[in-house]
């Protein structure tokens, strides 16, 4: 399968994400929680939730950075970053604390979004950058999520109607619609498995609508 970011990269991150793992509690976000899904692309980058508590431990190990824009704080590594969203404070397409308290789940010794949720978040991020490299990432871990995951549709536009984010089930499919092609073995698909998939999650999203 062909892989979006450089192994050495994602093999630091990983191995940084476990070590995290049995340090600290949080919930893991982004493009490491779709992997643990899909087992397709790994991720450059650390996503996650944690409580005031759990920062202050980070604070301790780690020099950490305030990004007010983006309403998070980070960790800048030599090879990877990890991004930190915390209740109260952090803006994402689902406040930080429902996913903490509502859309929890367990995979592989992790908690992570349940995919409906997941897939909410991802959408959002890709909202703001699909033209950029982060932005094709996001639309192959979001059309990851939705081939390789137990995402469930009707479950997906439930999710989305309670926080008023509608407009991303258009998203969605404009995602899919848009995909390039060339970008295929990202997914670990070719052009006539990707045909049916396409065809039958459109169908079941325009259903949904």
């Amino acid at each position: 399968m062909k892989e979006f970011w450089n192994n050495e990269i994602t093999q630091a991150s990983w191995l940084g994400l476990q070590d995290l793992n049995r340090e600290i509690d949080f919930v893991l976000i982004g493009g490491w929680a779709a992997y643990l899904y899909t087992k397709l692309q790994k991720s450059k980058d650390i996503d996650i939730i944690v409580d005031y508590e759990t920062l202050g431990l980070l604070k301790g190990r780690y020099t950490l950075g305030k990004n007010e824009r983006l309403k998070k704080y980070e960790v800048k590594l030599e090879r990877y970053d990890i991004d930190i969203y915390l209740p109260g404070y952090s803006v994402l397409a689902i406040p930080t604390k429902d996913i903490v308290a509502r859309f929890r789940d367990r995979i592989e010794g992790f908690t992570v979004p349940k995919p409906e949720a997941l897939m909410a978040l991802k959408l959002g991020a890709a909202s703001d950058r699909l033209a950029s490299m982060k932005g094709m990432k996001d639309s192959v871990d979001i059309l990851g999520l939705l081939f390789y995951s137990r995402l469930d549709i009707l479950a997906l536009r439930r999710v989305l109607s309670e926080y008023g984010l509608m407009r991303f089930m258009d998203l969605l499919l404009s995602i899919i619609n848009g995909f390039d092609r060339r970008n295929l073995g990202y997914l670990n698909l070719n052009e006539n498995s990707f045909a049916k998939l396409k065809r039958r999650y459109s169908d079941e999203i325009k259903r949904a609508l």
